[in-house]
């Protein structure tokens, strides 16, 4: 049986019955389809069991590269509203050449009007401060304090026009530095004890394009170096989410902040509103969160025919499995305990603030299944739920109350359903 939109849902309701991937060898996520569980199953919400606070959700926007958002695409991209992403996070380049900065400020500007966090990422340091070797480019050790500078520069510029960025990375991807600047472990590093101190905003390092911890170890290892960096940037282009657990971050990383800061996933080959492929992004948020526990998740180009916004200026159903994400859980919020995953191909994360608690659970089976919700500690509450499926695009679903923390729901087949809670 199938449960219709407008049928209560509640405690006394009865239960119804990849850039391509860069790293050679990485498989595809999988879309099983699994067999619902013959009754209701349990998932529980610990809302005192506060693990990593959540910073927000985003993009990037390069207008060297690809055209800059339009008026109305920035107030989609930023904006919460109706048929809008509600993002949190702007990631802009950091040009080598300086007549360029201009080109990211009225994005940027508006992002942060609309309440945005703005970070940047340099490709390349000026030409005159790197130098060729093994066949690529580094920064000269000799110019290290000039790059700094660099970076300084890039930051009161846009402060200038309007727009104090929330921190600067040294190096977009130095590990994968074909097209680019290479940095080894020991050079960031270096560059970090001796010349980091001086920036004038929070230092992002190292933004490895695989989270390579063979990157940031040396960072959390070395005092005086990660006395200088506020937070440990990664991309997880072909990472299993076997290596996304960080225990030495866990573990040296106290005061920290831990940023995913660049993804498109599963690939960018297709369209971003192919479906139930698009699950694989509420599914990759999850694990991202959930087992990674970092506090951003940032996308790839804003808008983009793989992305979360088509190149129409429309949202796109990988988009829709971020903004089921970002328009509910915002900044500030706390990530909670919940059973993250109570049967094959069904992820539930569960995120509160005050008293406000929003659950977003990804079925990614070709049934409905059917949960009891526990929310420990919590008595009666308003419920109201939005869905994203194959025939609906973050659409209300329904409205309920439940009383004694408790609530029976079912999940549509391979859908995204994001209940929050008052």
């Amino acid at each position: 049986m199938t449960a219709r939109r407008d049928q209560p849902e509640g405690g006394n309701s009865q239960p119804l019955r990849r850039r391509t991937l860069l790293a050679a060898g990485a498989a595809l996520p999988v879309l099983a389809a699994g067999t619902p569980a013959a009754a209701a199953t349990s998932v529980v919400v610990e809302p005192s069991n506060v693990q990593q606070t959540i910073l927000g959700f985003g993009g990037m926007n390069h207008t060297v590269w690809i055209n800059d958002l339009t008026a109305a695409q920035r107030e989609t991209a930023f904006g919460n509203g109706a048929g809008q992403l509600g993002f949190t996070v702007l990631r802009i380049p950091v040009h080598e050449d300086r007549a360029n900065w201009s080109r990211e400020v009225a994005t940027a500007r508006r992002a942060v009007e609309l309440g945005a966090k703005v970070i940047a990422s340099p490709w390349n340091p000026p030409a005159s401060m790197t130098e060729s070797f093994s066949g690529g480019r580094r920064l000269r050790y000799a110019s290290y304090g000039a790059y700094a500078q660099h970076l300084n520069d890039f930051v009161a510029f846009m402060a200038n026009n309007g727009v104090n960025l929330y921190g600067i990375s040294i190096q977009n991807e130095p590990d994968y530095a074909q097209e680019w600047t290479a940095w080894t472990p020991a050079e960031i590093v270096r560059f970090l004890r001796e010349n980091a101190g001086s920036i004038t905003t929070r230092v992002i390092a190292p933004e490895s394009f695989q989270y390579r911890k063979n990157l940031s170890d040396p960072i959390l290892n070395d005092p005086v170096a990660l006395a200088n960096v506020d937070i440990i940037g990664a991309h997880l282009y072909g990472t299993q989410p076997a290596d996304f657990p960080y225990p030495l971050f866990r573990q040296k990383g106290a005061g920290k902040e831990l940023w995913m800061t660049e993804v498109y996933h599963p690939n960018s080959s297709d369209s971003a509103d192919l479906w139930p492929q698009a699950l694989d992004v509420g599914e990759h948020i999850h694990r991202a969160l959930v087992d990674g526990r970092f506090q951003t998740y940032v996308w790839w180009y804003i808008r983009r025919s793989y992305g979360p916004m088509r190149e129409d200026g429309q949202i796109s159903k990988r988009g829709a499995n971020m903004a089921h994400f970002s328009k509910w859980v915002r900044p500030g919020f706390s990530r909670i305990t919940a059973t993250a995953n109570p049967q094959s191909n069904v992820y539930i994360s569960a995120f509160r603030s005050g008293a406000r608690i929003v659950i977003v659970a990804v079925n990614k089976n070709t049934s409905p299944v059917d949960h009891v919700f526990t929310i420990r500690d919590t008595g009666s509450a308003t419920v109201s739920t939005w869905l994203t499926s194959a025939s609906a695009t973050l659409a209300h679903y329904n409205d309920f109350t439940v009383s004694n923390g408790s609530f029976n729901a079912q999940l549509p087949a391979r859908s995204i359903r994001t209940f929050v809670l008052n």
